[in-house]
């Protein structure tokens, strides 16, 4: 690329972010518009600072120092380490990096508030837990405690999901690991590790070299800001580690691809009960089949994912009729009222402060790649940035499908992080020179947003 193309393509990033900023800022003012003209503070919204579940509420924590000290470390060093660094002790040193900003993050709002007391409101899981007495009695009976009006109504969080995610928190209490502490807990360590599982299969479907680009990236994502702690970032966990394992088998970078299909199935399928909406992992899962150019897993990772279908059906619990029930519910609280006209598009304007300016310059940058990739499709399997901009192109799927569904009507910062860091990759396409900048405006961005609102996760 000669120099004064190159300077085009940086005044069109800036282009770019520079329609994601009008987007957050109209959604911002036309949200407080509808509030305000419509029932009051919240109004029809159901949202204090739209597009955004939120409150506004500068403050500073025990976290403060740390979160800036992790921003900076990651800004001046990050790139630079993830050059130099052994491809093994990349992967840990990410989720370990990751794990530090989330965990920093967090507690800007202090250990009660911003960790212990997260997942122990009225609507969250951990009001259940000592509900559940016999596993096959709670499966057989779940659906029956799900509508309005039921005896025994489960608390929004466990009706709105299948049983999986409810049992995590029993069978953590179960061992011992009860209370918000230690769910919170879990649900950071595993949702802070999918920085890790987005490394792997970058590597396995791009590359190593747009894998190392990309790993700063994904530690600073202003996404950690509700990855801790949600239970939201525990099931991108485990999605994320469903599609790392199909993509190392897919591609044979690993010495037993039939085992790790096997295991990415084993995810997927417990992913499916933990979230209705991780049915779209069927997206980033055809995008690596077509970019290994291999269907070799499929029957593996079909049996894995058939172990839990049987498991739970087996036992009572049938993952249609939930569903079914699930959306009556849905429409019998705030998605009755809450605008879709409204949410189709400022869903959008949320998910630019989950993922970062950088990641909306990056996705600019992806078009082309993956022009060229479908492009070539008949000639062979896209391979480097084009592959790369497949696999984000599949991120960008989910986000939209799951947009125009009308399912997610706010929150969506939270509920759709397991697609959304699916398009952070990109910020690899970004200039090389330019990372240390990108990088600080995603830093900056996670950091105004926890110490200006107060976010509900």
């Amino acid at each position: 690329m000669t120099a004064s193309a190159g300077k085009r393509a940086c005044r069109r990033d800036l282009w770019a972010v520079a329609g994601a900023v009008a987007l957050c800022v109209l959604a911002a003012v036309v949200g407080r518009v509808i509030n305000r003209t419509i029932y009051g503070s919240e109004g029809i919204l159901r949202l204090e600072w739209p597009p955004l579940y939120a409150w506004w509420l500068p403050h500073a924590g025990p976290g403060t120092p740390a979160a800036v000290a992790v921003a900076a470390l990651v800004v001046v060093y990050g790139p630079s380490t993830a050059r130099r660094l052994p491809w093994r002790g990349l992967v840990w040193a990410v989720w370990a990096a990751a794990m530090a900003w989330t965990w920093s993050l967090a507690l800007v709002d202090g250990w009660d508030r911003g960790v212990a007391g997260r997942l122990t409101t009225s609507l969250e899981y951990l009001q259940s837990v000592d509900d559940v007495h016999d596993v096959g009695a709670f499966l057989r009976d779940f659906t029956h405690h799900i509508l309005v009006g039921s005896p025994g109504l489960w608390p929004a969080h466990v009706a709105g999901h299948p049983p999986g995610a409810l049992l995590t928190f029993v069978g953590l209490d179960r061992i011992g690991l009860g209370g918000g502490a230690w769910a919170a807990a879990w649900c950071l360590t595993v949702g802070t590790s999918l920085t890790a599982a987005v490394l792997v299969t970058v590597r396995a479907c791009a590359g190593e070299e747009l894998a190392r680009r990309a790993a700063p990236f994904l530690v600073l994502a202003p996404a950690a800001v509700w990855i801790g702690v949600s239970a939201d970032g525990y099931f991108a966990g485990v999605a994320a580690w469903a599609l790392a394992l199909l993509a190392m088998a897919a591609t044979r970078s690993t010495r037993v691809p039939r085992l790790a299909a096997l295991g990415a199935g084993l995810l997927l399928g417990w992913a499916w009960y933990l979230s209705y909406g991780l049915t779209l992992l069927v997206l980033p899962g055809a995008a690596v089949l077509l970019i290994a150019r291999s269907a070799r897993p499929l029957p593996w990772v079909l049996l894995g994912a058939l172990v839990w279908v049987v498991a739970f059906t087996s036992a009572g619990f049938w993952w249609p009729e939930g569903y079914t029930t699930l959306v009556e519910r849905y429409y019998q609280g705030a998605a009755k009222v809450r605008p879709y006209g409204y949410f189709l598009w400022a869903n959008l304007a949320a998910q630019v402060l989950s993922v970062g300016l950088a990641t909306v310059a990056g996705l600019r940058r992806a078009a082309g790649p993956l022009w060229t990739a479908v492009r070539g499709m008949r000639r062979g399997a896209p391979t480097g940035r084009g592959a790369l901009a497949v696999l984000v192109a599949a991120g960008v799927c989910m986000l939209l499908l799951a947009d125009v569904s009308g399912m997610s009507k706010a929150e969506t910062e939270r509920i759709w992080l397991p697609f959304a860091v699916w398009t952070l990759p990109a910020c690899a396409l970004l200039p090389r020179r330019f990372h240390s900048w990108w990088l600080a405006a995603q830093g900056l961005l996670a950091l105004l947003v926890n110490h200006l609102l107060l976010t509900g996760w």
